[in-house]
């Protein structure tokens, strides 16, 4: 038994099997590549879905966090730390908004962000206690926990949950009409991904979110973007929201925001929404800890420059063009995305996603399937033109 199956069976032995991984043990990962305990190399074009955003092991992060380490790592909210103001200070600008709440993991600013906007919406819109709404999307992913399962409609996701959570209305993705529909006295807030990134990186279409935000503005309801996934450079913007030139009231973010090194999330939203909060109210032990406002702060130095925003732009423009010619030859059924965000459509005469998958991974690339024949390409944005050209030289080869 080589190392790989000998690692691999003693996981499925004593680990629940609530994922289930490509065949491959990372043992190690610089830049765009990881390696194997064989010692075998992997592009990684997945970039632990958007977590990665700065690849592996980048060196302004390493060095942010390992000067922090020696200093301070966690005080929990007991006590101010000296990098929590200027973190919460900085992120606010670079969202322009007001106030932050950090929490951890992007399952948990979701959860914070319900609580917000129900509690916005009994204390500052007068909804009567017990019955504010909110309106979500079909084919939504905003995280595994109890409350958000009950507004997905994923069966793997929600099947055996239940009792589930109450108060969340769904609509198709996309569709302005439902939406406007769905909207009453009671609703306090509308949540969607500007981009759904587990769902295949569907794109809505043209206006979609600038109707969102008028008809937020215009009925009196909170518009949450779930960024966690789609924002801090993934699309060559720093928000997907702003290829439609829209602010939405409340930002979610997480992922790319720990830098690949520690999980950093955030509820970013100005005054008013924010400002329904009392000590007490709602907490995180670990949330603004000093280690993860010392990666974070770097990680908006490093947008702040709008450096990696112009790579994903000039080097999504290529991959889309590349995956365009798939499409057109009739190997791949359909490329949806922006940015460095693709979702491929294989043509199922070629294999399910996850056999895909697996090809790629025999030649040395990492991505990873959704919904069966879809594989999602999301490489680090450091990645290099030539790299990138050799993974989808790889896809090609796949696809014969």
């Amino acid at each position: 038994m080589t190392a790989t199956e000998d690692l691999i069976a003693s996981a499925e032995a004593h680990s629940a099997h609530n994922y289930h991984p490509l065949p491959v043990v990372v043992a190690s990962a610089e830049g765009a590549w990881m390696t194997d305990v064989e010692g075998r190399r992997y592009l990684d074009m997945l970039a632990g879905y958007s977590a990665l955003n700065f690849g592996h092991g980048n060196q302004r992060l390493i060095e942010a966090a390992k000067e922090q380490l020696g200093r301070v790592t966690l005080t929990s909210r007991a006590f101010h730390h000296d990098r929590f103001a200027e973190f919460c200070a900085r992120l606010a600008r670079l969202c322009g908004k007001e106030m932050v709440l950090p929490m951890n993991t992007g399952a948990e600013a979701v959860e914070t962000a319900v609580k917000t906007a129900r509690k916005w919406g009994y204390r500052v819109k007068g909804v009567p206690e017990g019955r504010a709404r909110i309106v979500v999307a079909a084919n939504n992913f905003h995280g595994r926990t109890t409350t958000i399962v009950s507004f997905s409609t994923d069966p793997e996701a929600r099947a055996d949950y239940g009792p589930y959570t109450p108060g969340f209305d769904i609509v198709p993705f996309g569709d302005l009409g439902a939406l406007r529909d769905a909207v009453t006295e009671d609703t306090v807030a509308v949540l969607i991904e500007p981009i759904q990134g587990e769902a295949g990186v569907l794109v809505p279409p043209p206006g979609y979110l600038q109707g969102v935000r008028e008809l937020t503005r215009e009925r009196g309801v909170l518009f949450v973007a779930d960024e966690i996934q789609s924002g801090l450079g993934r699309t060559g913007r720093t928000f997907a929201c702003e290829h439609e030139d829209v602010v939405p009231d409340v930002y979610l973010l997480g992922k790319a925001l720990g830098g690949g090194v520690v999980p950093v999330s955030a509820v970013v939203a100005d005054a008013e929404v924010l400002g329904v909060f009392r000590p007490g109210e709602h907490g995180s032990t670990f949330g603004g800890n000093p280690l993860a406002c010392a990666v974070a702060l770097e990680v908006v130095a490093m947008l702040e420059t709008g450096e990696f925003q112009q790579r994903a732009t000039e080097l999504g423009e290529h991959l889309h063009a590349e995956l365009g010619l798939l499409a057109g030859s009739g190997k791949v059924v359909a490329v949806r995305g922006r940015g460095l965000w693709a979702g491929v459509d294989i043509d199922p005469s070629h294999g399910t996603g996850r056999e895909i998958s697996e090809k790629l991974m025999e030649r040395g690339v990492l991505v990873k399937d959704t919904h069966g024949s879809t594989i999602r390409i999301a490489p680090p944005l450091v990645i290099s033109k030539e790299d990138l050209d050799w993974g989808l030289d790889q896809l090609r080869s796949v696809l014969g």
